[in-house]
């Protein structure tokens, strides 16, 4: 990131390796102290060290002494919310995705595509799901997953080459391993609508995912899928049962998303007006 940035004079470079800092963290590591941080952005410690001192002064880290690491600090929720709220039908969806969860015993969530990755933004569950319970925020891999190759699959076709060539770029081991996975999984959802993983990303949860809809508003791409462990599914229900109820789940809030951005655009309309 940094490094394509390198030529351009408006871009500033010091508040990019705090984004990165900050991006250094996730559930599995919650704390980190400062060489962990170098290690992991590439950026050198003395840099980080000024970093982490300065975003723990700001709230958005926090600094254990005991243990001379730092963590994620609530002040970093905040920005979140903007994001979190610009979407209103996560909460009309919401009912909908509790009763597939329910019904199926697994997990029934909604993606943001973000580059390489899908963003969960809305997540409902059953009781016991198993080793993977998603949740806001949470990121995933487009390529190794049945959500990421269905938000893809929404893609024109030159973004969806341009999306290929970034992920081989990325990390081409898993392109070589997942790359003709995640071209199946395009042409499934343009031939069914739905497309399958049978546990390329975890191997005890197979999942199902659809297509939701490419927002020209709102300028992101969202996918809904449905998470179940393996010991839970018959043979072929995946495809047969699963697939077409996700399928339908998302087609039943695209109408809802559609009727609740048209009444939402008059009253965008006369916020613009009395500015």
């Amino acid at each position: 990131m940094l490094a394509d940035s390198a030529g351009d004079a408006a871009f500033a470079t010091t508040l990019a390796k705090g984004l990165i800092v900050l991006e250094a963290f996730d559930a599995g590591t919650p704390l980190l102290g400062n060489m962990e941080i170098a290690v992991r952005t590439g950026i050198p410690r003395p840099t980080v060290a000024r970093l982490t001192h300065t975003l723990a002064e700001l709230g958005y880290l926090r600094f254990d002494p005991a243990l001379s690491k730092y963590g994620v600090g609530p002040r970093a929720l905040r920005m979140a919310h903007p994001l979190l709220a610009d979407m209103p039908f996560r909460q009309l969806a919401r009912p909908l995705m509790q009763d597939l969860a329910a019904s199926v015993r697994g997990t029934v969530s909604i993606g943001l595509l973000d580059g390489p990755s899908v963003i969960y933004v809305e997540t409902a569950r059953s009781g016991d799901v198993g080793p993977h319970s998603p949740d806001i925020g949470m990121p995933i891999p487009v390529v190794r997953t049945a959500m990421g190759r269905a938000a893809a699959s929404l893609l024109p076709p030159d973004e969806a080459e341009l999306l290929a060539r970034r992920i081989a770029a990325a990390d081409r081991s898993a392109w070589e391993r997942d790359g003709e996975l995640y071209r199946a999984g395009l042409a499934q959802c343009a031939q069914r609508g739905f497309c399958t993983c049978f546990g390329d990303y975890m191997p005890s949860i197979h999942a199902v995912a659809a297509p939701l809809f490419r927002s020209s508003r709102l300028k992101r791409t969202f996918a809904i899928n449905c998470g179940i462990p393996e010991f839970r599914l018959q043979p072929g229900q995946l495809e047969a049962e699963i697939g077409p109820r996700i399928r339908a789940l998302a087609a039943a809030i695209r109408a809802m998303f559609h009727e609740a951005d048209a009444a939402a655009a008059p009253r965008l309309r006369q916020s613009r007006n009395a500015r």
